[in-house]
């Protein structure tokens, strides 16, 4: 059995003292300014005087800042998480730049928040596993709900709080991974709505649809939480109560993705998937009656209808993607991403012959051609996964490297 070392963040849950909570949330408040002072100088420079300002230039400004009045509370905290705020910075103005994120946005308190430190702003026990945070005097309270890889020596550590106000720390360290033996198994995967996913080898995985489950008593929350005056004592309390309702339906969510990826990965030496485009397919609109149907199904590049909005998002299609990437790169396996305009559901995979566009309503056809009955998604599963694999043999230059795994 193959092995491969790997960077990987352990993400645990801690319970501060509240000395520790005072210290912690000074620093995330001072992260997150200095955050939002870099980008606006960088967005006003730029502005107004088309000058490029990069991460030298923001460190410059955090010296010269700790140095006056306003901002002379920026020197009580570590100084490393407010220089890592400022690479985060420099690495999400880098996204944009390759056009694989969107334009840096401002901070919002409310959001929650988080700090990055390095080896020279904690302390590592590895004998007691004991994680002290500089400008701190008692090691964190984290609940190991997991051991962490022996030995281990953390590299970076991440602090964080989300709108729920749950507290996780997040640690980086080596680990090794065991990779299982290669077979032969080849699997290509068309994503629904009806179903998650269709998989080429006739497994159809219900869509488990957490929001949906949830909705109810997230319209009861938000309608108290309307009627609260805001800035107040219960808005605050309300609002808490929300964001703890959806931090459930992430969460839920994560871990069923994390189960099936990581399945699917084990099982099957190749995995075919589409590049779809969700962005543009959850697109903004105003929901008509009776069209947020969870039973239709998005395909050949067709534009989300009004009220899909909502499933679609659900349905987290792009991070079920990304943990694909990671994982096959980590268990050795081969993931082809195909092009979004693929017409995987107007082919027939029996007689190869294209049978025309078919209106979502459309789940069985019958191929005019060598009259056999199609189930629609299982169908384009298979051509996915026959496209992924004539793509692996002869190339495409319409996908990138990266993809080609």
């Amino acid at each position: 059995m193959n092995t491969k070392t790997v960077k990987r963040a352990y993400r645990f849950r801690f319970y501060p003292t509240t000395e520790q909570e005072n210290m912690l949330r000074r620093t995330l408040g001072c992260c997150r300014k200095v955050y939002n002072m870099a980008l606006d100088a960088r967005s006003t420079a730029w502005t107004l005087h088309r000058e490029n300002i990069n991460y030298s230039d923001t460190s410059r400004m955090l010296t010269a800042w700790k140095k006056t009045e306003e901002y002379s509370y920026l020197t009580e905290v570590s100084s490393v998480p407010l220089q890592q705020s400022l690479r985060h910075l420099q690495a999400a103005f880098k996204r944009f730049f390759d056009k694989t994120g969107s334009y840096p946005r401002f901070k919002a308190k409310h959001e929650g928040g988080s700090a990055t430190y390095t080896v020279s702003a904690f302390t590592w026990d590895g004998e007691h596993s004991a994680l002290t945070l500089a400008k701190m005097r008692e090691p964190l309270h984290i609940r190991w709900s997991r051991t962490l890889p022996r030995p281990s020596r953390p590299s970076s550590v991440t602090v964080s709080l989300d709108a729920a106000g749950r507290w996780h720390v997040s640690i980086l360290v080596e680990d090794v991974i065991f990779q299982p033996a290669k077979n032969r198994n080849m699997v290509g995967i068309d994503m629904g709505l009806e179903h998650f996913a269709i998989l080429s080898n006739g497994e159809k995985i219900d869509n488990p649809r957490y929001l949906r489950k949830h909705l109810k008593k997230l319209g009861l929350l938000q309608r108290k939480l309307a009627r609260k005056k805001k800035g107040s004592n219960n808005y605050r309390k309300a609002r808490l109560k929300v964001a703890k309702a959806y931090a459930k339906v992430k969460d839920s969510r994560t871990d069923f993705l994390h189960k099936l990826s990581t399945r699917i990965i084990r099982e099957n030496q190749t995995v075919v998937i589409e590049d779809l485009a969700v962005k543009n397919m959850s697109r903004r609109c105003k929901p008509k009656p009776d069209s947020d149907n969870p039973g239709q199904h998005l395909h050949d590049g067709q534009k989300a209808k009004s009220g899909l909005n909502k499933s679609i998002r659900d349905a987290s299609w792009r991070q079920f993607r990304t943990m694909f990437e990671y994982k096959a790169e980590w268990y050795g396996r081969q993931l082809t991403v195909i092009d979004q305009w693929y017409p995987s559901s107007q082919i027939c995979h029996t007689c190869g012959k294209n049978t025309g566009r078919k209106t979502l309503d459309v789940r069985t056809w019958e191929c005019p051609y060598c009259h056999t009955v199609q189930d629609r998604d299982l169908n384009a599963a298979v051509n996915i996964l026959s496209a992924g694999l004539a793509v692996r043999a002869c190339g495409d230059s319409r996908l990138t490297e990266a993809t080609l795994r």
